[in-house]
């Protein structure tokens, strides 16, 4: 794998020498010299750290407006995913089930979401952005009122299975839209904000069901109907903007060789021939930062009211006040990562929520809340680098696949963390509270948290880093294979030549991207 980037070559004539520019191409080395260089690689680049306001300061009006439109989707897309574990018992009760069997709905979602990642994820790739985005939340509209709707179990079971295929593919297309065009200096800061819309979706699926859930003589079906609205003007947002830019590049280099199709499978096959070592190991990587989430958070609620006896509003306050924390580390580490890298930020970030373990699962007050805030603050900061550190490995062609797949393999492998914490803890039981069985659920929580950390540090460690990677189309040297350098010389030339005439991109050319999103283009080479 290569690890880290060459100095641009290109002498700065700007005044600001402190400026941070991109890094181009990748410096391949050997096996043994990647080994040697674990340690060497790990040492802080201790960026200079600017003013975080100056950073976001730095995004252009449609950078933003990419940034919110991904946001708001993501956000919306945890909303949509926790109607379900917000309303399991009104569920069980309607559908007559056992709480289990309704959990089966979560299960399934999680099964199918890699299901979804890989054809949205192509798709995105493939035809733009947009569109598949579009199609996406449409599905996520029709499958929410479809679940509000239900009247049968297997009803609730094949919604739930098909919303798992549209949650999976919308992870790897928020964060391509939001962080592909984002100046590389903010890139930290707006991937940790980014990934804190899962936290913020939980805070408002968990406030709007204290006022829709039961507050009507509809019951529970209230907070799926509402949560069909939202994407419906998230639908519009996104078709106010255009593609991004970085993929209005690629298109152009694609179009420029003639045959659409054939590219898009050349840079295919040069991808996996080149990085299939390194799409194993983000999935690897990936489950890992699953199992650390769901480890920490699915079983919580019921150690809180099963081992300690919290009330349900005690639960709600300390689950409140984590996602809080939850939301400040994403944001702050992902700042962080930008300054010290985004291996030593994981790594470091991960230390600390081990050694806050103990609070976290043996303290038996209100106290607790405390430790909740600053577990989830380091749990949720170790994912606020995820995004962009995901974005960076990825193969420029593939990268909406790449880190969509990635993520949501890792989440399949590790939906299992709460049966395997609650069926060890059954292993050792406390002093029953009249009827109800009682576990060491802080214990087994605790152990099972600490394997979990060691294995992220681990794999963070002997993992490859691409701090500052160039999105460009320039310094791609995959589509260069796939395409060849020529093609891309000449595709560029045509952009800047219209660039330093002040004239921007060629209608024709504009065309020629709508074209190749409606799945046509011109078969014939241009000059």
């Amino acid at each position: 794998m290569a690890d880290q980037y060459a100095e641009d070559k290109a002498v700065d004539s700007s005044p600001n020498r402190d400026e941070v520019h991109e890094s181009h191409s990748p410096h391949h080395m050997t096996a043994g010299e990647y080994v040697r260089t674990r340690f060497s690689t790990l040492k802080p680049p201790m960026n200079k750290a600017p003013n975080p306001l100056r950073l976001l300061a730095m995004l252009s009006g449609k950078q933003w407006l990419f940034f919110l439109v991904g946001f708001i989707a993501w956000t919306w897309d945890a909303f949509d995913f926790f109607t379900v574990s917000l309303t399991v018992s009104d569920l069980a009760e309607t559908f007559g089930k056992t709480n289990t069997q309704i959990t089966w709905g979560i299960t399934l979602v999680l099964m199918f979401r890699s299901v979804g990642s890989i054809a949205f994820g192509l798709a995105a790739d493939r035809y733009g952005r947009k569109w598949p985005f579009v199609v996406n939340n449409i599905l996520f509209i029709v499958l929410e009122l479809g679940t509000g709707f239900c009247q049968t179990y297997k009803q609730f079971l094949a919604c739930r299975a098909l919303f798992g295929i549209a949650m999976g593919g919308l992870y790897g297309n928020a964060a391509a839209t939001a962080l592909e065009d984002c100046p590389e200096e903010a890139r930290g800061l707006v991937s940790g904000m980014l990934q804190q819309g899962y936290a913020f979706g939980y805070l408002l699926a968990t406030a709007f069901a204290r006022g829709l859930v039961n507050t009507t003589s509809h019951g529970w079906r209230p907070l799926f109907w509402f949560g069909a609205c939202p994407p419906v003007l998230i639908i519009i947002f996104r078709l106010c903007l255009p593609e991004t830019a970085a993929y209005q590049e690629r298109v152009l280099v694609r179009n420029e060789r003639g045959n659409i199709g054939a590219t898009f499978i050349a840079e295919g096959k040069v991808a996996l021939k080149r990085h299939w070592l390194l799409l194993i190991y983000l999935v690897l990587l990936m489950a890992g930062f699953n199992f650390m989430s769901h480890g920490s958070q699915d079983l919580y609620p019921t150690m809180l009211t099963n081992q300690y006896n919290f009330s349900a509003n005690a639960v709600t306050v300390t689950q409140v006040v984590a996602n809080l924390g939850a939301m400040t580390g994403g944001t702050v580490v992902g700042y962080c990562s930008q300054i010290f890298g985004r291996r030593f930020s994981i790594i470091g970030i991960s230390i600390l929520g081990g050694a806050l373990l103990y609070p976290y699962t043996f303290t038996s007050s209100h106290a607790v809340i405390a430790a909740a805030f600053f577990e989830q603050f380091c749990v949720q900061g170790a994912w606020g680098v995820i995004p962009i550190h995901l974005m960076e490995l990825s193969p420029g062609s593939f990268r909406t696949f790449v880190v969509g797949t990635s993520y949501q393999l890792g989440n399949l492998v590790s939906s299992a963390s709460s049966t395997i914490e609650s069926t060890i803890g059954a292993r050792f039981p406390l002093p029953p509270k009249g009827k109800t069985k009682r576990y060491k659920y802080g214990l087994v929580m605790c152990i099972f948290m600490g394997c979990v950390y060691l294995y992220v540090i681990v794999l963070t460690f002997v993992g490859p880093e691409y701090l500052r990677r160039s999105f460009e189309v320039k310094d791609d040297a995959d589509i260069a294979e796939a395409a060849g350098h020529n093609t891309i010389e000449a595709a560029m030339a045509r952009i800047h030549q219209r660039e330093s005439m002040g004239m921007g991109m060629e209608q024709s050319d504009r065309e020629d991207i709508e074209r190749i999103e409606k799945g046509t283009a011109r078969t014939s080479e241009r000059a």
